[in-house]
């Protein structure tokens, strides 16, 4: 694809530089992506169309063909920001319940359940739809982080309830229905429920850093399934038109083409995705994200950020162990599948790729550490795990 500059696209639409930025920055023009600091346009991209006019005329904002999801739900998520900037695109936001709820949103995505719980409690029965799911949704994750396992049902159960109750089942209720609930159990690994609307019928209604968060979301479901190519395509798909602007999505999409792309045995291509997550990630400290999913990126960690950033490394294991535990005591009971619990991190990682058929040799290269030590491993993770073969690892490790 032919990119052109900010200038040739102010140029060539005959509006000012600033405009075509702020158009960059809205997300408001397919396939644009960033290169360093700069927006690389599609040479064949269309000027975007003035939001407040039609044919001459106002339009209000009922009469959009595609009406905003819940103005305000997950704002932080749905904000573009350059790496490094994160607080300070919160406090450039008008004071309020917008900026309140972005600001619990980064103390849980930096890793400070507690913080997060604390300031979400005030919203959970907020009046403003968008608020109270937004709460919601984080105090349900944040306190499986901290091990309140009642408190996070309790959360998840009252967004269900709330959309329930709305009879009407407006097209934009349905939207973040589906985003929810299907977020909820794809990151889970629960059972989906019976009835789930198609995502191509709600992934138009939800705002550009939403949607990107939702295809993470359907990539990892995909995953899930054993369908790492595909999987892998919607994530480079969503890149390409421009999530990296949306740096909370982006992390996420960037860590489930990691562990797609170590099932698939592409370590390269897993590194390239791993180093991209965490350069979007380390300015800010969002790293919630390779905590939850250290357990699926095949010992990658380990292997690209335990020798060059040791003590991020101690503190995404310490994240790692707090999510898990209480991860365990939601997946366990629920699905009947019993995933290894009194393993160490890299124990766990050792014995994920053994169970996907990595052999000791191959392990070891990836990990920096000798065939030895990962017969060590393997041996003590059999112990533990009360099994005698190799073969019968796939029943306690995670997909």
């Amino acid at each position: 694809m032919e990119y052109i500059t900010v200038q040739e696209a102010a140029k060539k639409w005959k509006i000012s530089d600033r405009l075509v930025q702020k158009y960059c920055a809205e997300g408001r023009i397919d396939g644009i992506r960033k290169f360093g600091k700069s927006w690389g346009i599609p040479s064949s991209a269309v000027k975007p169309q003035d939001p407040r006019k039609e044919g001459g005329r106002t339009v209000s904002q009922h009469s959009r063909t595609q009406p905003e999801v819940f103005p305000g739900f997950m704002p932080l998520m749905n904000t573009p920001f350059e790496p490094g900037r994160c607080l300070d695109c919160i406090n450039e936001m008008e004071t309020g319940p917008r900026k309140e709820i972005a600001f619990i949103e980064y103390h849980y995505f930096s890793g400070q359940p507690e913080k997060a719980i604390q300031e979400a409690e005030l919203y959970l029965t907020c009046p403003d739809a968008a608020y109270r799911f937004s709460a919601c949704l984080i105090y349900a994750y944040a306190n499986l982080s901290v091990g309140q396992i009642q408190h996070a049902r309790y959360a998840l159960t009252e967004i269900k309830n709330t959309l329930a109750a709305n009879a009407e089942k407006a097209p934009c209720v349905r939207a973040i229905e589906a985003f929810v609930v299907f977020a909820s159990s794809v990151l889970l690994h629960l059972p989906l429920p019976e009835e789930m609307p198609p995502a191509q019928e709600f992934l138009p209604l939800l705002p550009s850093g939403l949607r990107a968060f939702a295809l993470y979301v359907q990539a990892h479901y995909l995953y899930l399934k054993e369908d790492y190519a595909k999987s892998v395509g919607i994530v480079e798909g969503t890149l390409d038109m421009g999530a990296e602007r949306y740096p909370i999505p982006a992390i996420y999409l960037h860590l489930v083409a990691v562990m797609d792309y170590m099932s698939l045995k592409q370590t390269q291509q897993a590194q390239k995705h791993l180093l991209a997550a965490w350069e979007i990630a380390r300015p800010d400290d969002l790293i919630e994200g390779f905590g939850e999913h250290h357990g699926l990126l095949g010992g990658m960690l380990e292997a690209v950020i335990k020798p060059g950033w040791p003590e991020d490394f101690k503190r995404i294991i310490a994240i790692t162990y707090r999510f898990s535990a209480g991860w365990r005591k939601i997946h366990n009971p629920a699905t009947g599948h019993e995933v290894a619990d009194d393993l160490t991190t890299t124990e766990f990682a050792t014995a994920m790729l053994a169970a996907r058929g990595w052999t000791n040799q191959e392990i070891a290269a990836h990990m920096n550490i000798s065939a030895h030590t990962v017969k060590r491993y393997i041996s003590t993770v059999l112990q533990k795990l009360d099994i005698r073969q190799r073969q019968e690892l796939k029943k306690y490790m995670l997909k």
